[in-house]
């Protein structure tokens, strides 16, 4: 990797982004205004927020990281962007980890933004620590970038990346134990969940809120969700094409 290359990537990115009112709107103020909705629903069943609310502190970030990079990746091919790129001395894990810095301080905001609104406007109480939960809240973030530019290299369309949302991430957020016990699932989906990245990003989640503190399980947690960025990043700049088509 290009120190220089990424850097120069990731400030591009961020220029980008800066130009355009729409994604900032999807990334900082969807997941709030999700959270305050979820609140909303159960306001006649205050513990139901409390049990779910840090989980989604994390899963919605996820959701909204991966929605936009999918689509950012794609038009940087389909706008031929990608391929001059290319001609240029950058490697593709380059651009890739250029693209990963760019959100991660997007992330940074998001996470504090959301988390600042669910602690401190709807009531949402922790037994752990908070900026604990902050910090997991951008690494999901993160790994939501680096699966939606690993997914990215196999669409064609935009319409086509909106639509491994539900195919890649709502399976996950089903198993991941956020609305039903995972040992009370069939014995199937309980070990195919064992194999999903967010099944660990809500148990990471969950223990921080009971505030278990730490021990090898989380740590675990941790482990598995900082080599699912990883991963997907390489795998990811593997499978990167220059051009759509």
């Amino acid at each position: 990797m290009n120190a220089t290359a990424t850097l120069a990537t990731a400030r591009r990115v961020v220029h980008q982004l800066r130009r355009d009112p729409r994604t900032i709107v999807l990334l900082l103020l969807v997941p709030v205004a999700l959270v305050t909705l979820v609140k909303w629903i159960f306001a006649g069943q205050p513990q139901v927020f409390q049990r779910v609310g840090v989980p989604l502190l994390g899963i919605f970030p996820m959701t909204s990281m991966f929605l936009v990079t999918s689509i950012a990746m794609l038009r940087e091919r389909t706008s031929g962007t990608l391929e001059r790129l290319m001609t240029m001395p950058i490697a593709k894990l380059d651009l890739l980890a250029g693209y990963a810095l760019a959100f991660a301080g997007f992330a940074v905001v998001q996470a504090s933004l959301v988390s600042a609104v669910a602690f401190g406007l709807l009531d949402l109480d922790v037994a752990g620590s908070r900026w604990a939960i902050i910090g997991l809240a951008v690494v999901n973030a993160l790994l939501g970038t680096a699966l939606g530019l690993l997914v990215s290299a196999f669409a064609n369309s935009e319409f086509q990346a909106v639509q491994f949302m539900p195919v890649f991430l709502f399976p996950q957020m089903l198993l991941s134990g956020l609305f039903a016990p995972r040992p009370s699932m069939a014995r199937g989906l309980e070990i195919a969940s064992d194999y999903m990245p967010m099944t660990y990003a809500y148990d990471a989640l969950s223990r921080v809120q009971r505030g278990t503190g730490w021990d090898e399980r989380l740590a675990l947690d941790l482990a598995v969700l900082a080599g699912s960025v990883v991963v997907a990043l390489v795998a990811g700049a593997a499978t990167l094409r220059r051009r759509t088509g």
